[in-house]
């Protein structure tokens, strides 16, 4: 029998929390201040509003030393962190028995956004002739997992996965997988995003999905995706091997689902996300009845919510089983490639907590989204079994299932 795969670590920063204590408290605090404003990064603009869920009074010079600080990208600033989080809450030490038995995949949807415009403002809009020698390392999607095995001296496979919004779950997917192939004994998986620039925001607002108040997913009247920013990092390791250390175990990985619309670049498909949450559910070899709790990729756009509710009570027969469901996005905002592995946090603090945190900003939920919402504080639950998705542009869908 394959050997379980387990959470022994959690690291991460974000609008709602610059750790997991503080992001805990976020999401199960009935009284929360949202942390969705206008974002103090770029300069107002008359035609977009610019809300975010921004990083709370970050200063990367807080964390890093001006030689280190000056090779890394903001996102790659907070993949750092996270992943320092996580290792420490491990209790992992790396050596020469295992450093080359450790895997770090961290996935991101962008990378070093604002490495590249403000070069682009250097060369086109001041006029300058070059740009500045560490612009391409700091700009690359894999600088971030590259800087975490550089900083733990790791040498097994190191990469970076870049499927959109589910890029930290294929991210951990693949870390799963390599470790049930033996190829591994540890791994460092989560995702990061730092994309709230002038661009960004600009080539967002043209497809028409940026709310301009706040995010209500799976509301009547909700407006739209409110784009995030920050970092999550997972330690997954065989159940064995965190035993024989003693360390601390949060949840097992149950099961691993993904699929592809094969349909269309940003047009979600319902019978897309049903296979990845039945590819997951059978990966668990466990039954629709027994997921207690669904964290939905949620955005808040109307195509999404409402491909997603279908497709969930085309999984969970409402005649035999109705899962609680929520979207914390209306917490820390979506994050883009770190969102999987942000929110496969947050259904690991549910399995400890025995709560699901509420979906916020909801009044009034969409009648077509029939799906059993969970909107007032959070709802205290038996959750042996809880299940994430997230379902990307280009119908790159994943999903995770965490075990108590």
């Amino acid at each position: 029998m394959t050997d379980t795969i387990v959470v022994t670590g959690l690291g991460c920063i974000s609008a709602a929390g610059n750790d997991v204590a503080e992001f805990e408290s976020t999401l199960f605090n009935p009284e929360l201040v949202s942390s969705i404003a206008p974002t103090n990064i770029i300069k107002p603009d008359e035609n977009i509003p610019f809300l975010a869920a921004q990083v709370n009074n970050y200063n990367g010079s807080d964390y890093f030393p001006k030689k280190e600080i000056k090779l890394l990208d903001r996102y790659a600033q907070f993949a750092m962190i996270s992943a320092e989080q996580a290792v420490k809450d491990a209790n992992l030490v790396f050596d020469t028995t295992n450093k080359h038995r450790t895997s770090v995949v961290h996935g991101t949807s962008i990378g070093g956004q604002e490495t590249i415009e403000h070069s682009y403002y250097e060369l086109y809009s001041q006029g300058k002739s070059r740009a500045h020698p560490f612009t391409v390392p700091k700009l690359l999607p894999s600088s971030a997992s590259a800087s975490i095995s550089m900083k733990y001296g790791i040498t097994g496979p190191t990469f970076t996965t870049a499927s959109a919004c589910s890029s930290s779950g294929h991210a951990i997917a693949m870390a799963a997988l390599m470790l049930r192939s033996n190829l591994i004994d540890h791994a460092i998986v989560g995702g990061a995003e730092a994309c709230i620039t002038k661009g960004n925001f600009y080539a967002w607002n043209g497809l028409r999905v940026l709310s301009n108040d706040t995010c209500r997913p799976f509301a009547q009247n909700r407006s739209g995706l409110v784009i995030g920013e920050g970092a999550a990092t997972l330690i997954l390791e065989r159940e064995s091997s965190a035993k024989a250390r003693n360390a601390t175990i949060y949840a097992k990985l149950a099961g691993i689902g993904m699929s592809s619309d094969a349909h269309n670049i940003v047009q979600p498909l319902t019978e897309g996300a049903i296979l990845a949450m039945e590819a997951a559910i059978k990966d668990a070899n466990i039954s629709t009845t027994d997921i207690a709790y669904v964290n939905a990729h949620g955005s808040g756009t109307m195509q999404n919510d409402l491909s997603e509710s279908q497709a969930i009570l085309a999984v969970f027969n409402p005649e035999l089983c109705s899962p609680l469901v929520s979207s914390t996005k209306a917490a820390h905002g979506h994050l883009l490639g770190a969102g999987a592995a942000l929110e496969a946090i947050a259904v690991i603090l549910a399995l400890k907590k025995q709560a699901v945190p509420a979906t916020f900003n909801v009044l009034n939920k969409d009648p077509l989204c029939a799906i059993n919402l969970v909107t007032k504080n959070n709802t205290k639950a038996e959750v042996n079994y809880a299940m994430s998705n997230s379902f990307a542009f280009g119908g790159l869908n994943t999903t995770l299932i965490f075990q108590k």
